[in-house]
């Protein structure tokens, strides 16, 4: 596995803002760090819960259809491209709508964001299982993706009023850097 694309991937995919980054940052400037917390702590266990599932479809559909690796490494490159294009064009100065923020709606959010379920759905076929067949490597991978997916959610809630600031100053430089680098991981999935 080329771990680099693979950190880029799952950095880019869950750092960058998305719905569920928008909601905690929304959350945090309008109820705080402690109400955004029992979100995040939803939107992580929903996390985790679809990478499993990811991780349980995607094995049996190898073992039924071998060559199903090739489709789910064309189909998660073309979402890795797809999403860089959006952060490429994406405009910071369009604000996010305020959600009630309990672990229910975080955990419920996962399963209702594209971003999530889409990047769920590649992330394990493309990266983890080419290199890892026996359960104890999956749950492995599994585990690292959650705590990445964690972090980021806890970095938009220890520094969201920041990192609002800085991507709004920042805008297109912000998100250049960031298309760019997925391209890369997209890239590299097919080498």
């Amino acid at each position: 596995m080329d771990v680099t694309s693979f950190l880029i991937y799952c950095t880019i995919a869950t750092f960058t803002p998305g719905p569920t980054n928008i909601v905690i940052l929304s959350t945090v400037h309008h109820a705080g760090a402690k109400k955004a917390m029992n979100y995040t702590f939803g939107a992580t266990i929903g996390f985790a819960l679809l990478l499993v599932i990811s991780a349980l479809l995607n094995t049996i559909l190898m073992a039924i259809l071998p060559k199903i690796i090739l489709v789910m490494q064309m189909i998660g490159s073309g979402y890795m491209l797809y999403l860089a294009y959006q952060i490429y064009k994406r405009d910071a100065s369009k604000t996010a709508l305020n959600q009630t923020a309990t672990f229910l709606s975080g955990f419920l959010m996962q399963f209702l964001n594209p971003k999530v379920v889409l990047f769920t759905l590649t992330v394990i076929p493309a990266f983890i299982m080419p290199s890892h067949d026996s359960n104890t490597g999956i749950a492995l991978g599994i585990i690292s993706i959650t705590l990445i997916g964690f972090l980021a959610f806890m970095t938009w809630v220890l520094f969201g009023a920041v990192f609002k600031a800085f991507i709004h100053k920042y805008n297109k430089t912000f998100n250049r850097l960031m298309a760019l680098s997925l391209a890369y991981a997209a890239i590299v999935i097919w080498m």
